[in-house]
């Protein structure tokens, strides 16, 4: 199988970016490794011990120290367990599971074995979602509530758009690397620029071989099972996973779903601002801890 590196550079460049998002996290957090039938898999953990337990999916191309870099604040509530999706970093095995079935459901349901997490709250970011919606598929019963952030396998953006977007724009980097090429491919990713976010970015272009391959997409007959209360958001501006589309069938595929909300100008990548990073974890931590259906929503997002 082809590696996910380019070479073992690429992948010291990677692991020195994950220790530069780690120790940007405002909490003290440890690693933790659980053996699965398809590897290692790399666990950041934090947060109060006893806390309710919530299992949080990174998006590609990044790592449990990005997301939790982002949702930092989930940490004052819960005992967050950040996994690293295997097949997409550098943390955990360099294997690559098909997304044509529920091959990362059942990895994460091992995962959670690992852990000894009978059941727990689930919150998946883009490829995430799709790892979280996979588990929801295979083992619903692991679940007590879902967050889905701009998740894939639920709907698919414009070939063309994103090709143009994106696919172009990153192979050209690739090719021949530069900053306006770099500011080319993150104008239409990220809501908000920063300086680790970008030339992370910039760097794992480089680093990784962009395997890419496009996500099954969901079936409802799949989530019979599901009795978790689920959460949806999605970004009108997102090229990947249009969020207008995302909402209009989430409540075809969730029989469980007790929200759904639209983040008003924002790309794929949300907002990397400290005013943005509260009120989401803000917004997921009211949604994980309510007993029932979900009455409010917060300001800055709009309910489709």
């Amino acid at each position: 199988m082809k590696s996910m590196f380019r070479d073992a550079q690429a992948k010291t460049v990677l692991l020195q970016w994950f220790d530069r998002f780690r120790e940007r996290i405002p909490a003290p957090t440890e690693s933790r490794r659980v053996q699965t039938r398809w590897g290692d898999t790399h666990v950041l953990v934090g947060g109060p011990e006893g806390a309710p337990p919530v299992v949080l999916l990174h998006g590609a191309l990044a790592s449990s120290a990005h997301v939790l870099r982002e949702l930092a604040p989930l940490l004052e509530r819960f005992r967050v367990h950040a996994v690293d999706l295997i097949g997409q970093s550098v943390k955990s095995a360099d294997v690559q599971p098909s997304v044509s079935n529920n091959a990362y459901g059942e990895w994460l349901a091992e995962v959670l074995e690992g852990l000894s997490l009978r059941r727990t709250h689930v919150v998946g970011v883009s490829m995430g979602g799709f790892a979280a919606i996979r588990l929801a598929a295979f083992a619903p019963e692991r679940i007590d509530r879902l967050a889905l952030l701009v998740p894939a396998g639920v709907v698919n953006g414009s070939a063309w758009e994103g090709l143009t977007k994106v696919g172009l724009p990153m192979m050209l980097y690739r090719l021949s690397p530069s900053e306006r090429r770099l500011q080319a491919v993150v104008r239409h990713l990220f809501t908000t620029l920063d300086e680790d976010w970008v030339p992370y970015m910039g760097d794992a272009l480089r680093s990784y071989t962009l395997n890419l391959r496009v996500p099954v997409l969901a079936r409802p007959e799949e989530f019979q099972g599901l009795k978790a209360p689920t959460l949806v958001l999605g970004a009108d501006q997102d090229v990947s996973f249009p969020g207008q589309r995302l909402l209009a069938r989430a409540p075809e595929l969730f029989p469980t779903l007790v929200g759904r909300e639209l983040l008003k100008d924002c790309r794929h990548c949300p907002p990397t601002t400290d005013a943005f990073r509260r009120w989401l974890s803000d917004r997921l931590s009211d949604f994980l801890s309510e007993p029932g259906p979900l009455q409010t929503r917060r300001s800055g997002a709009a309910e489709a």
